[in-house]
């Protein structure tokens, strides 16, 4: 007759040191489709997490084994969605536009709720002022916030105190790009207009740092080459944002004719990255509509986050999304446009995904069906099917947004 004791030892060990186990999973998300497009996974599966960490990814899990269980049933779950184009380097200093000013938001309210677990600055902070966005924002925020070094010193200031060319200093910011690695994922220029100086300036920078470049290219007189950009300028592996804009002192995707330039699929074929950067100015359907027509869709997702932009056409990503989601692409395109992709565009790889060891960072919608409106820039309005709505976001392994009560017993 075989002893009990190997299968009665665990049981009386645990009686003796005050009660039965502890349940092997802090948190399980059960019950939904998951779409993980990084690990090719689009299928009914629950995800359990133990601390801060994914540790099981498969049908079925016994959510008795669980501390907390949260009911995604009928519901899409995903990664944690990655903005890699936002403004929220906020404070109280007058005319500072987005680099420690009014018009920058305070990420935890903005983000969390949309499903977002990861939100890059987009040049808010430049070499001077980095130090002070870690503290002020990046080691405050439960989001876990990135930046985009703005090549001017300064930062994201607005008007005259960014057309100092004096100020334009690729060594003190490749120093920075070292000195604040853990956060800093590449270069930023936007509104300098002082001709090639910004881009040059911060191709260099990017370059000793070993990070990509993102360009906010507009407002030149003269107007300078869209196709020398792209062509030439900037390197595989580099981000053209506000790609659906149609702005003075730029040349747009899509041309008087309507027909995409001609250069830009090569461009696309080099690794240029093309970027929706959203915003308050930078998304009209007659760009979008005939640029999507043509073949030319976006690379990556993003809001362009700021004061303006989210209450104005821009929203939130889930409404950015849906809109694209509206104009064609799939869901599972979107979704990897809103993850994996910009994870692998900011060298972050490990974010965006959900395979056993991954960082917990999970995102449940629900997908909507009726007549929803999206509205671009210039207020022109297009009626979708679907609507993407945040239900829940963990971030880190803990929940952060719960829309309904997801992750509570039912009464």
């Amino acid at each position: 007759m075989k002893q009990p004791w190997p299968f009665v030892l665990p049981v009386l060990c645990a009686a003796l040191a005050g009660g039965a186990a502890e349940p092997p999973y802090d948190l399980v998300i059960r019950g939904g489709r998951l779409i993980d497009p990084r690990n090719g996974i689009d299928a009914p599966m629950d995800v359990a997490i133990s601390g801060d960490k994914v540790v099981k990814v498969a049908a079925g899990i016994a959510t008795a084994e669980a501390k907390q269980v949260l009911d995604a049933t009928g519901k899409i779950v995903t990664p944690g969605l990655v903005d890699m184009h936002v403004h929220v380097f906020h404070g109280t200093e007058r005319n500072a536009y987005l680099s420690n000013g009014f018009d920058a938001v305070s990420p935890d309210g903005f983000t969390l709720r949309t499903c977002v677990t990861t939100a890059a600055d987009a040049g808010g902070a430049g070499w001077r002022n980095v130090a002070q966005f870690k503290d002020q924002v990046v080691d405050r925020s439960k989001t876990r916030i990135l930046a985009w070094l703005n090549i001017v010193g300064g930062g994201m200031k607005g008007g005259a105190a960014e057309q100092n060319p004096a100020d334009l200093e690729s060594l003190p910011a490749i120093q920075a790009i070292r000195d604040y690695k853990e956060f800093v994922i590449g270069v930023k220029t936007a509104h300098y207009k002082g001709g090639w100086a910004g881009v040059d300036h911060a191709v260099q920078a990017a370059g000793g740092g070993g990070v990509p470049v993102m360009v906010d290219f507009g407002d030149y007189k003269p107007e300078l080459s869209l196709e020398d950009l792209v062509l030439r300028r900037l390197r595989p592996g580099d981000v053209f944002t506000h790609v659906y804009a149609k702005i003075e002192g730029r040349t747009s995707v899509i041309g008087d004719d309507g027909t995409l330039r001609a250069y830009l699929p090569e461009a696309k074929r080099r690794g240029i990255i093309f970027d929706v950067g959203h915003g308050g100015g930078s998304f009209v359907y007659a760009q979008a509509e005939p640029a999507l027509a043509q073949g030319f869709p976006p690379d990556t997702i993003s809001t362009d986050l700021h004061s303006t932009s989210m209450n104005a056409g821009m929203k939130d990503m889930p409404n950015v999304m849906s809109k694209l989601l509206a104009m064609g692409l799939s869901v599972g395109d979107v979704i990897a446009k809103s993850t994996s992709v910009p994870a692998k565009v900011i060298r972050r790889p490990e974010l965006g995904q959900l395979a056993a060891g991954a960082g917990a960072d999970v995102a449940v919608f629900s997908l909507r069906d009726g007549a929803f409106g999206y509205v671009d820039i210039d207020g022109v309005k297009r009626v979708g099917k679907q609507r993407l709505e945040c239900e829940a976001t963990v971030r880190a392994g803990k929940v952060a947004w719960d829309l309904n009560g997801l992750s509570r017993p039912n009464p």
